[in-house]
């Protein structure tokens, strides 16, 4: 029999536009509208990927920002992440064998805190690694050695298993591996705040507060009393109030390290805290549509100014939703 013509170029401009529009197709017939992506982070280090959702990155964050802050190294957050891996499967758990609690499954019968204590995911990672460090060469020890030392776990051997996740989100959250934990974040409408007395919207304050608990004492800047008017280019979040900078000046290997473990951690929370941008080292990492984009290059402003401070190498610039 013959046949006519095949034609696609009108189906497949249907489809294109549908798909433009935000419109699922299926058999050329539209059925809605397409799924946001799927909320989730990742983090990238030494050829290994790992995906976690919002809630245990949130957890990965503090667990690593509090040894950022003890000053100690990339492995004692790797056997900390392990652990609460195997323990809660990086949840904050209000149940658990006996009194277990927490991130870490910890044990308030066993002198590691109150309930309260333990279901704080700052005061127990603190407690964790209180007692991790007074493990002999607990640096040298293999991972699942060294947190069952700490944990007198039934089940010794069972850390190994979460080693190679915990040493890439560790490496993220460290900032030794830079650029490298990003989270599709999808936003939605939320209301209007207006500029506190301090000159940070309330969203913003709790940023602040949120970095001042996990990293302690930090300088920061971009608001004051009252607003800021002057010093950024137009249309700055810092003019409503909506922005910080975090400094790790001078410029050096160390600072830097500590700008992209600050970066990251606040993109690992950016749902919780409501970040909209996160700026660091010629990188720039946005909720909503393009945050499964991760960090993308960030393009300084063509104004005058000190170049460094334009290209955000010596702090680290967030800003929260407007609504």
């Amino acid at each position: 029999m013959k046949r006519g013509p095949i034609v696609v170029g009108a189906g497949l401009g249907v489809l294109a536009l549908a798909v433009y529009a935000g419109i699922s197709v299926i058999n050329g017939k539209g059925i809605g509208p397409l799924l946001p992506p799927q909320e989730q982070c990742q983090a990238s280090a030494g050829g290994n990927t790992v995906v976690v959702d919002l809630e245990q990155a949130e957890s990965a964050a503090i667990i690593v920002g509090v040894a950022v802050r003890r000053g100690l190294p990339a492995k004692a957050a790797t056997i900390a992440l392990a652990t609460a891996y195997q323990e809660s499967n990086l949840r904050n758990l209000n149940h658990g064998d006996r009194d277990s609690l927490g991130l870490f499954q910890q044990r308030p019968s066993q002198g590691w805190g109150t309930i309260a204590q333990v279901r704080d995911p700052h005061y127990s990672s603190w407690k964790f690694y209180d007692a991790l460090v007074k493990v002999k060469n607990y640096q040298t020890l293999a991972v699942t050695v060294a947190a069952d030392k700490v944990q007198r776990s039934a089940f010794p051997n069972a850390y190994a298993d979460h080693e190679a996740d915990a040493r890439v989100l560790a490496s993220a959250l460290t900032g030794n591996s830079k650029a490298a934990l990003f989270c599709t974040v999808n936003t939605s409408s939320i209301q209007a705040e207006a500029m506190g007395t301090n000159g940070l919207t309330p969203r913003a304050e709790t940023v602040r507060q949120d970095l001042l608990k996990t990293f302690g004492k930090l300088p920061m800047g971009g608001y004051e009393p009252g607003g800021t008017t002057t010093g950024h280019m137009e249309g700055s979040a810092h003019y409503d109030g909506r922005a910080i900078d975090i400094f790790v000046k001078p410029i050096s290997t160390a600072n830097t390290l500590k700008g992209w473990a600050l970066a990251q951690y606040l993109v690992a929370r950016a749902d919780y805290l409501k970040i909209q941008t996160v700026i660091f080292s010629d990188r720039i990492w946005t909720a909503g549509s393009k945050s499964d984009n991760g960090w993308r290059t960030y393009t300084a402003p063509d104004r005058p100014g000190n170049k460094d401070t334009l290209r955000h190498l010596d702090h680290v610039h967030v800003d929260v939703l407007e609504n």
